[in-house]
């Protein structure tokens, strides 16, 4: 299945940007009366066949239409501090959206090493993502976002922060997917290389969040944020396995 991505999409005839149409005829050589699938990243998913085999416009009519395509089982939003290497957190990005994220949301924190986040890269690893791993729901990428405010936002699901200090509640650090729950929405913050201060966590506690460890093993920001995407995934698996 060839996708492209059309945020725009309005069946039944539609052109694609000309980024995608210059891919779809000059890259893979596709013409007239080839099919294509087509999504809006909302979970749409549009069967198409090529009318008009235009490098700059390529005009397609829809002939079928999926909705809520391999809708995912609950709405996980990964907020995570991003990296001093760029790569590293464009890695996550990837990763993530692979897995099945809803939203991610970059973290300014106490200890953040990197203080600027560029979206327009970000936002390309992202796309190319959904596509190479044919989904039809594209993540919600948010500007940075400085950690008090973030964690000050209402949100009706389970709030998560994992660290690598001591635990702060009588409760103590519950293992990740031994604390979740099929089916329900979930927020989990992901520390800088420093981790979270022991005011932040303290601050995360008192609005809600609970204190969660992703396992004895001591790992990268990134590597922390793909297994707690991986672990969400693997609680709220289906019967259907693609690898």
């Amino acid at each position: 299945m060839q996708l492209f991505y059309a945020p725009d999409f309005s069946p039944p005839e539609h052109c694609l940007s000309e980024e995608e149409s210059k891919h779809c005829i000059r890259v893979l050589r596709l013409g007239e009366g080839d099919c294509i699938h087509i999504t809006d990243g909302r979970g749409d998913l549009f069967c198409c066949r090529i009318v008009r085999a235009d490098p700059k416009c390529c005009k397609v009519v829809a002939e079928s239409a999926e909705r809520e395509f391999e809708k995912l089982p609950c709405r996980l939003t990964m907020a995570v501090a991003p990296t001093k290497n760029a790569e590293r957190f464009e890695w996550f990005l990837e990763k993530a959206t692979e897995v099945g994220v809803a939203e991610i949301v970059p973290l300014e924190t106490a200890r953040s090493e990197r203080r600027t986040f560029k979206p327009e890269r970000a936002e390309k690893v992202i796309t190319a993502a959904m596509k190479q791993s044919l989904k039809a729901y594209r993540p919600r990428l948010h500007p940075l976002t400085p950690f008090e405010t973030f964690v000050a936002e209402p949100f009706a699901g389970r709030r998560l922060i994992a660290h690598c200090g001591a635990a702060l509640t009588p409760a103590g650090k519950g293992y990740l997917p031994s604390v979740l729950r099929a089916g329900e929405d979930v927020q989990i913050l992901i520390g800088p290389e420093g981790d979270f201060s022991p005011e932040e966590t303290a601050l995360a506690l008192r609005r809600g969040f609970a204190e969660i460890t992703l396992g004895p093993q001591r790992l990268r920001t990134e590597t922390a944020a793909v297994a707690a995407t991986v672990m969400v995934s693997v609680v709220n698996h289906t019967e259907r396995h693609d690898y």
